[in-house]
């Protein structure tokens, strides 16, 4: 059985910034084999975009609901959609 590939936006809204977020989120994706990014957004929230097996960003969206340890995650926002193969690794923006 092959895998579904689709491709997954997720904006993490909370206190979210200043608390290991981004490193976790790269952590999380790179574990699970997906390609993208994540960073910061200028009104305190943090941006994912990910590209990979349909289960795999599940998976990430679940973690990104938890964040790590210091974080507070008030919601996640999600838009899936299809792999638009625009992403060939995983980048931490600053």
């Amino acid at each position: 059985m092959s895998s579904q590939r689709a491709r997954l936006r997720a904006v993490v809204r909370g206190f979210v910034q200043g608390v290991g977020y981004r490193d976790f989120a790269s952590r999380e994706a790179t574990r699970l084999g997906l390609a993208g990014y994540v960073r910061n957004a200028s009104d305190g929230s943090v941006e994912i975009e990910a590209e990979g097996d349909r289960e795999a960003l599940a998976e990430l969206l679940d973690s990104l609901r938890r964040g790590p340890r210091f974080a507070e995650v008030d919601g996640v926002e999600a838009v899936w959609d299809a792999d638009h193969g625009e992403f060939k690794d995983w980048r931490l923006h600053w």
